[in-house]
């Protein structure tokens, strides 16, 4: 039987958590009312995820968007590779030298954390842990400790939340401050910085660069937020003021009563019991 439950209850670092501590084979599913996830463990390791109700990202795709390839390449390997899975794509790709079997594992590597990362800020949907449920065994999986997977994730909540209180609206417009040339020769800005900085218009809203790059409400506030502390841009408009300091994403989830220590691990234990009888 698998185990069922709601975000609001318990969230992806304590579903992280209880898959670790009881080394679990299987699939997390996550379901919000506009996205879906899913995240592939072995004997506690990640292995695999991505977004979306599809099987996954594909090997072009993930290697486009680490900019191994190029979105002509992606085409024409598309196109001659019809009803090939990842591996046997991957071999291609690796005899013919267009990318190095590294490259395949960092960009793969790099494509799970992402996805991964994006769920700490979910606070609500739907999971659902299905043992033993792993990926088609044409993907290419890569374990990952998920230690290191939950401090990071956690460290990049606490960031998000901060974030939200400096940019609240996301559909205002940015500008140069003056002289943004020389200010831009002293700073070293990484790819995703400078398409950020080709965009910067008046007529764009911040909303729109993110969406033109791809990037996430979460990518885009750390960037924009970057350019704003570096004094490289500034608002238009300035954004609505929050009313109040926003409460942390758990406190939001339960309320203002929180349960007690004891209570709060009575639950986890009996959820760590169930999760070992699957």
């Amino acid at each position: 039987m698998a185990l069922k439950g709601n975000l609001r209850d318990f969230s992806t670092t304590q579903l992280l958590n209880l898959i670790n501590l009881a080394r679990k084979t299987g699939t997390l599913s996550i379901q919000s009312d506009s996205e879906s996830a899913q995240m592939s463990f072995r004997e506690g390791k990640l292995i695999y995820a991505y977004m979306g109700n599809g099987d996954g990202n594909h090997l072009a795709q993930i290697l486009q968007n680490s900019g191994k390839l190029s979105a002509e390449q992606v085409q024409v390997i598309q196109s001659h590779a019809e009803g090939k899975n990842d591996k046997q794509i991957g071999h291609l790709l690796v005899t013919a030298r267009r990318v190095t079997q590294n490259d395949i594992i960092q960009s793969v590597r790099q494509n799970i954390l992402d996805t991964v990362y994006k769920l700490f800020t979910w606070g609500e949907g739907f999971f659902r842990f299905d043992a033993n449920k792993l990926p088609n065994s044409g993907y290419i999986t890569i374990p990952i400790d998920l230690e290191s997977v939950i401090m990071e994730g956690s460290r990049r909540l606490k960031e998000w939340e901060i974030l939200q209180d400096e940019l609240p609206d996301l559909d205002v417009a940015l500008r140069f401050t003056d002289r943004p040339d020389a200010r831009l020769r002293n700073i070293n800005l990484t790819v995703e910085e400078w398409r950020v900085v080709s965009f910067v218009n008046p007529r764009n809203s911040i909303r729109q660069i993110a969406k033109a790059n791809n990037l996430s409400d979460f990518e885009i506030r750390r960037i924009v937020y970057g350019m704003l502390q570096a004094g490289l841009v500034e608002f238009v408009n300035k954004p609505k003021p929050v009313p109040e300091k926003r409460q942390s994403t758990m406190q939001q989830q339960k309320g203002a009563a929180e349960p007690s220590p004891a209570v709060k691990r009575s639950v986890v234990v009996r959820l760590i019991d169930r999760i070992r009888g699957l």
